[in-house]
């Protein structure tokens, strides 16, 4: 996902401050990102926290639709809010979905009085799919 927001951006004649990846993370400052508008995240778990503990560090807002760090929400909006940073996150950007995520709570306020009903969510994805289940399947779970 973030190469094609990185496709996409130059295509719209954007300028990439910076790609971070894991040959050059593990080196990155705060004043290396300082200046940047905006960070976009599409990593991993692990490296998301990271890079929002760095951007919350340099001031600089970030993007992030990475999963699998949900369980440390609170300390992250504890963080951000103590730095008076700027994060947004979400489970999955596409429109189409956050409509079905819409219409997914609309059908389980509908189906509340129904008892007899009980819902499930089932997903399948390619072998390579580095959060089981998905931030999305969660996210319509919950819903």
């Amino acid at each position: 996902m973030g190469q094609i927001i990185e496709r996409y951006a130059l295509k719209r004649g954007h300028q990439i401050f910076l790609v971070v990846d894991e040959h050059n993370r593990p080196n990155l400052t705060a004043d290396d990102i300082k200046g940047a508008d905006v960070a976009i995240d599409f990593s991993v778990p692990s490296a998301a926290l990271d890079n929002m503990n760095l951007c919350l560090e340099a001031g600089v807002p970030i993007v992030v639709g990475t999963t699998g760090w949900y369980d440390q929400l609170e300390d992250v909006k504890a963080k951000c809010l103590d730095a008076d940073g700027s994060i947004l996150y979400g489970s999955n950007f596409s429109i189409g979905v956050n409509v079905f995520f819409h219409i997914n709570r609309m059908l389980a306020k509908a189906l509340q009085p129904y008892k007899q009903y009980d819902v499930q969510v089932e997903e399948i994805h390619h072998i390579h799919k580095l959060d089981a289940p998905s931030g999305t399947a969660i996210t319509i779970a919950e819903g």
